[in-house]
C-alpha cells in the first residue's frame, strides 16, 4: 500500500506505523494547512512524508522544504499570524537555529494553532554536534512541550497540541527522540477535521510588534497562559497513574515508560507508574498527591534529570523523608534501555536479576563510509593529493563529507555546526595568517547557513580557500531538495553566481571524477591566493 493510501484511510481504521508516519496522520487529522521543515534525521521523514503526499493533497495544505530552521519557523510564523494550521518540523540542533524566531513567537503567541515537533537523539546516532535535551527550551522560552511515548501517542499528541495551541493562542513543541520516531506499532485513526476559518494577516500590532513597554507586558501574558495551560495539564488524561497502590513508586516520561514496563514484566512487579505526558507546565499537584504517600520513588528519564529535579523541590514541602532515585542509578548520557532500567529497579527493591551477556568478538568493526561511486571519494584525494607534505588546517561540516574525519581520509581538524567550518576558518586565520586552512562546505549547508560565513570572510578580509561540495541533492538526510537544484514548484539559485555577487574573485566550478587532474593543480594554484577562494565541486550522488 502507498503511503498516500496508507495515511488517508477512513476513521477507525487501525494501521501499523511508523512514529514520524503517525506524526503526518495526526496533523492531518487536525486541519493542517500550512507544513515547513528543514531536514534533520531522526525527523526527517515527517516532511518526507508530506512532499510526496502534498502533490495530491496540495489544495488542503502547503508544504515546503525550508533553507534552514530559523526560516522555516519564520515562514510557520508568518503562516500562524494568517490563521493557518500549522506545522513547523526539524531536529532538537535545528531548534538551536530556530530559537531566534520561536522565543519571541511564544511573546506574540499564535494566531492559527501551531505545533512545532523537535525530535531528540540520545546516544547521538544521527548527530555529531550534541547530545542534547529540548525539555530544556520549556524553563528558557515558556512553551508547552508534550512528550509521546509511542506511535499512537504520536497521533494523539499532535492533535492535542493543536487544540492547547488554538485555546491559548501559544505554540506548542511534540518533543519525540530517536526510539519514539523510528518505533512502529499499531495506530487508529479518527476523523479527518477541516478548518473553516477565514485566512489572511489581519493587522494587529498590540500582539504581532514585540517592541518596549508591550514586550514586558508580553512576558506577562505568557507567564499567565503557562499557568492557565497548567490546570489542562492537571486534568490531562496524558498524565496518567496506573498499577497498585504502594509505598514505592515511579515517575517516567517518553519512551522511557516503555522501558519502565518492560522492567516491571520482566520482575512480574505491579506499582504505581507516573507515566507524565505533559512535560511543561508539569502537573504539579497532580505529582505532589503521588509522591505523598511513597517511602521511594524512581524516576526514569532520559538524558538531564528534570523530573527528578523537580520531584525533589515538591518532596522538600510534601514528604521530606521521601527516597528520590534516579541518576545515581541510571546515566544522564546516551539513551536507556530495559536493560539499565532492569538493573536499577533491581537496586531499589533488592531483587536479583541475570542477563545472558552478549558477546561482540564475531562483529568486524569498520568505521562509516562514503558510498561506492561518492564523488567525495575524487574530491578528497585530489584535495590530499595537492597538499602533500604541507601542514594543512582541515575544516568539517554537516554532511556526508563528515566522513572525511575517518579512515582513511583523516582530513577534519574541527567540525560544530552547519556553516562553521568558514566562521572557524576565518578566526584560525586571523590568529595566524600564516597557517593554512581548508574548509569544506556542503550545498545545501551553504544556503542553510554558509552565505553569512562567507560574507563575513569577504568583509573582514581573510584568505582560507572553501570547497564547496555540490553533490546536487540534500544527501546525508534522505535526498530533500534545495535551492540550488530544480524541483517542481522552485525556482535554482545557481551557487557560483551567489558566490561571486558575495565578492569572492577566485571561483571554479570543477567536476571532480571527469577533472581529477585539474582539481589537484587548481587546489595547489588558489591556495597561493591572499584573498579567500571557492572551489564549487559539482557532481551528482549516486543514490539519486
Amino acid at each position: 500500500m502507498d503511503l498516500e493510501k496508507l495515511l488517508y484511510q477512513p476513521e477507525g481504521t487501525k494501521t501499523l506505523l511508523l512514529g514520524n508516519a503517525a506524526l503526518v496522520r495526526g496533523a492531518i487529522e487536525a486541519g493542517v494547512q500550512f507544513i515547513s521543515t528543514y531536514p534533520g534525521t531522526p525527523a526527517s521523514e515527517v516532511g518526507d512524508i508530506f512532499n510526496l503526499l502534498h502533490k495530491k493533497h496540495s489544495k488542503e495544505y502547503y508544504f515546503e522544504y525550508s533553507t534552514n530552521e530559523k526560516v522555516a519557523m519564520e515562514a510557520g510564523i508568518g503562516a500562524s499570524f494568517s490563521n493557518m494550521r500549522t506545522l513547523v518540523c526539524m531536529k532538537h540542533f535545528g531548534l538551536n537555529v530556530a530559537s531566534d524566531a520561536l522565543l519571541p513567537f511564544v511573546y506574540t503567541g499564535s494566531k492559527g494553532p501551531t505545533v512545532v515537533i523537535v525530535s531528540d537523539d540520545p546516544s547521538c546516532y544521527s548527530s555529531g554536534q550534541t547530545e542534547e535535551n529540548t525539555r530544556a527550551f520549556a524553563k528558557l522560552a515558556n512553551i508547552p512541550i508534550l512528550e509521546p511515548s509511542d506511535p499512537q501517542e504520536c497521533k494523539d499528541y499532535i492533535k492535542l497540541g493543536f487544540e492547547i495551541s488554538e485555546q491559548f493562542e501559544i505554540p506548542v513543541i511534540i518533543r519525540i527522540t530517536t526510539r519514539v520516531a523510528h518505533q512502529t506499532s499499531n495506530v487508529k485513526y479518527d476523523k479527518i477535521e477541516k478548518s473553516k476559518k477565514k485566512i489572511g494577516f489581519k493587522k494587529d500590532y498590540n500582539k504581532f510588534v514585540t517592541m518596549p513597554p508591550r514586550v514586558l507586558a508580553m512576558h506577562d501574558e505568557v507567564l499567565e497562559k503557562i499557568e492557565s495551560i497548567r490546570k489542562v495539564s492537571e486534568k490531562s488524561k496524558i498524565n496518567r497513574i496506573e498499577g497498585k497502590d504502594g509505598k514505592f513508586g515511579i515517575v517516567t516520561s517518553g519512551v522511557s515508560y516503555l522501558y519502565v514496563k518492560e522492567a516491571l514484566e520482566y520482575f512480574k512487579l505491579d506499582i504505581p507508574i507516573f507515566k507524565i505526558g505533559f512535560f511543561n507546565p508539569l502537573a504539579t499537584q497532580k505529582l505532589r498527591n503521588f509522591i505523598l504517600r511513597l517511602n521511594k520513588v524512581l524516576v526514569v528519564e532520559e538524558l538531564d534529570p528534570y523530573l527528578e529535579d523537580s520531584i525533589n523541590i515538591l518532596a522538600k514541602t510534601v514528604n521530606p523523608k521521601l527516597e528520590v532515585f534516579g541518576k545515581d542509578l541510571l546515566p544522564s548520557t546516551r539513551e536507556l534501555n530495559p536493560e539499565l532500567v532492569i538493573k536499577a529497579l533491581a537496586d531499589v527493591t533488592g531483587k536479583s536479576y541475570k542477563f545472558v551477556e552478549k558477546s561482540d568478538k564475531t562483529i568486524v568493526k569498520r568505521a562509516p563510509s562514503l558510498c561506492a561511486g561518492c564523488p567525495y571519494w575524487s574530491v578528497f584525494g585530489a584535495v590530499k593529493e595537492a597538499t602533500k607534505g604541507r601542514d594543512i588546517i582541515w575544516g568539517g561540516g554537516i554532511g556526508c563529507y563528515m566522513l572525511a574525519s575517518f579512515t582513511p581520509h583523516n582530513i577534519q581538524d574541527y567540525l560544530l555546526c552547519m556553516g562553521s567550518s568558514v566562521g572557524i576558518a576565518h578566526g584560525i586565520k586571523k590568529a595566524n595568517k600564516k597557517q593554512k586552512v581548508i574548509s569544506f562546505m556542503g550545498d545545501s549547508t551553504f544556503f542553510h547557513a554558509g552565505m553569512p560565513e562567507l560574507a563575513n570572510v569577504v568583509h573582514n578580509q581573510s584568505d582560507p580557500l572553501i570547497i564547496l561540495m555540490d553533490n546536487r541533492i540534500t544527501a546525508m538526510t534522505g535526498q530533500q531538495p534545495y535551492p540550488g537544484m530544480e524541483s517542481p514548484g522552485t525556482k535554482m539559485i545557481k551557487i557560483e553566481k551567489v558566490v561571486k555577487a558575495l565578492g569572492v574573485e577566485h571561483v571554479k566550478v570543477i567536476d571532480p571524477v571527469k577533472d581529477y587532474q585539474e582539481l589537484i593543480n587548481t587546489v595547489k594554484e588558489y591556495l597561493k591566493h591572499k584573498t579567500v577562494s571557492v572551489i564549487i565541486v559539482r557532481y551528482p550522488c549516486q543514490r539519486i
